[in-house]
């Protein structure tokens, strides 16, 4: 699916706060989230096949956006459910129209 047309997303940004001087905390970022139309590629998944284990289900998205503030500790709220941010952005900057950020993302447990 095209990225234009892509599937509605939100990603929650996060920023380092001083909470007293020896103390940096990492805190949601009040000024929003960013909204984003993505589209998404299968990575792998695992299914649980024993009681006890999760499912492991990892898509990459690819955006057109510069995703200031994204990292690691970001979240993802998209096709209706949580997902977190395996791999930090990355720009890949091709020959002709192939500039886009990928993020690895897996969904959260329910």
């Amino acid at each position: 699916m095209q990225r234009r047309r892509g599937v509605q997303a939100t990603i929650w940004k996060f920023l380092y706060y001083n909470h007293k001087p020896a103390y940096e905390i990492l805190v949601a970022d009040a000024d929003g989230p960013h909204h984003v139309r993505c589209a998404l590629i299968p990575q792998r998944s695992a299914r649980a096949e024993v009681p006890g284990q999760q499912q492991i289900n990892i898509t990459r998205m690819i955006v057109n956006a510069n995703l200031e503030g994204v990292e690691l500790w970001s979240r993802v709220e998209m096709l209706g459910k949580v997902w977190d941010i395996v791999t930090p952005p990355a720009y890949h900057h091709g020959e002709r129209r192939t500039r886009h950020w990928s993020i690895d993302v897996r969904e959260r447990p329910s």
